[in-house]
C-alpha cells in the first residue's frame, strides 16, 4: 500500500490494484502537484460537499468511470450529474473490492456552491479506509470532538490525516489534542496554507504532538506500508 499527500486535503491511496483519491481538489489548488489530466482514479471518496473537496470529482469520474463514495445526499446529487456513486452515512461501513470504508462524524458544514445558491450537501464526514491490514483515517474538515478517542479505540489507526488550518477547522493545538485522542501511529497535517485564512506552519504542529509521531508530507510525497 502506498499513501500519498497532494496538497490541501487531497490524499491518494494505492492498494489492491486500485487508485483511490480522497477529496480531489486539483484544478485551482495552487499547492497540489497533480493535474486533472494525469490522475486516473478507480475510486473517489468525498468527505463533504464544499468545492475545495469535491473539486474535479465529476470530470474525473466521468472520464475514468470512477466510483464516487460519499454521504447519501451528496452521492445522490452527483448521480444526477451522470456519475456512478455509492451512498453511505455516518457510522456505516461497506466492504468494497479494494477494502472497507467507514464514515465517521465530523463537525463542519457541507454544501455545493453554485453561482447563485448553496445546495445542501448532507452531513460532513471523516473517512476510515481499511485495506491490507492497515487503517487510514482522513478526518475531513472538522473541529475537535471527544469521540475521536472512540474512533481510535474501535479502529486502531496506522496513519491519520488531520486538518490544522484553523478558521474553518481545527487549528494546530486542537489537532494535536485530536492526535492524542486518536492515538495513531503516524499523524500527517493537511488543510493548511491553501488560502490566507488557513496559513500555518506544519512543522510547528508536529512539535506539539506528545508522541512525536508527526510527519509533514510535501505534495507528492508518500508513505509505503
Amino acid at each position: 500500500m502506498r499513501v500519498s499527500y497532494h496538497g490541501h486535503s487531497v490524499v491518494q491511496i494505492n492498494t489492491n490494484g486500485k487508485t483511490i483519491l480522497i477529496d480531489p481538489f486539483i484544478t485551482g489548488n495552487q499547492l497540489t502537484d497533480l493535474t486533472a489530466e494525469e490522475v486516473k482514479p478507480d475510486v473517489i471518496i468525498l468527505s463533504h460537499g464544499h468545492n475545495d473537496h469535491v473539486g474535479d470529482t465529476v470530470e474525473l469520474a466521468k472520464r475514468h468511470n470512477s466510483l464516487v463514495i460519499a454521504n447519501f445526499e451528496l452521492a445522490t446529487y452527483l448521480s444526477w450529474q451522470g456519475v456512478k456513486t455509492h451512498g453511505m452515512h455516518i457510522g456505516g461501513a461497506y466492504q468494497f473490492d479494494f477494502g472497507k470504508v467507514k464514515l465517521t462524524q465530523a463537525f463542519h458544514g457541507s454544501c455545493i456552491e453554485t453561482e447563485n445558491e448553496l445546495i445542501y450537501g448532507g452531513m460532513p464526514a471523516g473517512i476510515l479506509v481499511m485495506s491490507e491490514g492497515k487503517t487510514i483515517y482522513h478526518a475531513g474538515d472538522t473541529g475537535l470532538f471527544s469521540d475521536m478517542k472512540l474512533i481510535g479505540e474501535r479502529h486502531p489507526i496506522d496513519l491519520a490525516f488531520l486538518p490544522i488550518g484553523d478558521n474553518f477547522t481545527m487549528g494546530p493545538e486542537d489537532a494535536a489534542y485530536a492526535a492524542k485522542l486518536l492515538n495513531p501511529k503516524t499523524v500527517v497535517p493537511m488543510h493548511y496554507n491553501t488560502f490566507p485564512p488557513i496559513k500555518q506552519d506544519p512543522y510547528q504542529f508536529t512539535e506539539l504532538l506528545e508522541n512525536q509521531n508527526g510527519k509533514v508530507l510535501v505534495p507528492g510525497e508518500a508513505i509505503d506500508f
